[in-house]
């Protein structure tokens, strides 16, 4: 993990290695390392999105699907496209998928293909993180979505104090480390969340990236003593 991940086209190829070996217990572990909580943060972060009839919506890094399906089901008439690096987690997405108006497609999040202007909403969940290059991927969304469009992204989150930041880090390197042991007998793949949380700006600087992306409109939400975070934002009117 270490000679890779400290640069863009590193990360690329880990991510796509790591989460095809994780594909078919990513459920599981996303449950387990949350303690049950993901599926609510998941729930409320679709719930804050804004009502429309039928959006174009991009789901990144959409993995099995969690919350590709959850578009679908608050908009039945909308079409929801979910984007991911790693065909395993696809092909497991497809086979979990019963919405007409669903489809996935392997791409990396900063150069997903769409069209300028043409998604109302994009989401992502443990998403931005994972991204080869943070800078890019908020200029991916932004160039993806119509003005006026919504993105709104789950993650986990880094505290701004160098003091709590490690703190994290070794709660969730001794609690990632442990699942890997078991499910995997390799402790590194679930190491990664704090890894890759080393590099990840922290919540404020994170909140600033946004902004100068071009975004307005911010909004966020910490769960689980600040470990895990929901911002949702929207590029403005009359950007084209």
């Amino acid at each position: 993990m270490h000679d890779y991940i400290h640069c863009p086209e590193g990360k690329l190829k880990y991510n796509e290695q790591m989460f095809a070996e994780i594909a078919r217990r990513y459920d599981f572990i996303t449950r387990v390392l949350s303690f049950g909580r993901d599926s609510p943060w998941k729930d409320e972060l679709v719930g804050q999105l804004p009502e429309l009839d039928a959006p174009a919506c991009l789901d990144l890094a959409c993995g099995t699907g969690d919350i590709t399906f959850r578009l679908a089901g608050r908009y039945p008439q909308g079409r929801i496209v979910g984007l991911d690096l790693t065909e395993a987690m696809l092909a497991y997405a497809r086979s979990r998928n019963s919405y007409p108006n669903v489809e996935f497609t392997v791409r990396d999040m900063c150069a997903t293909g769409f069209a300028a202007n043409s998604v109302d909403i994009v989401t992502g969940g443990y998403a931005l993180r994972n991204a080869p290059e943070l800078k890019k991927a908020l200029s991916e969304v932004e160039r993806v979505l119509k003005p006026g469009g919504i993105a709104g992204f789950l993650d986990f989150s880094k505290p701004p104090g160098r003091a709590f930041q490690k703190v994290e880090l070794a709660v969730l390197k001794m609690w990632g480390g442990f699942w890997g042991l078991v499910l995997h007998r390799n402790h590194e793949l679930y190491t990664y969340i704090g890894e890759s949380l080393k590099q990840f700006p922290d919540s404020e600087q994170l909140k600033e990236c946004v902004r100068q992306a071009g975004f307005s409109g911010l909004r966020s939400r910490k769960h689980f003593f600040g470990v895990v975070e929901t911002i949702v934002f929207e590029k403005p009117r009359g950007l084209i």
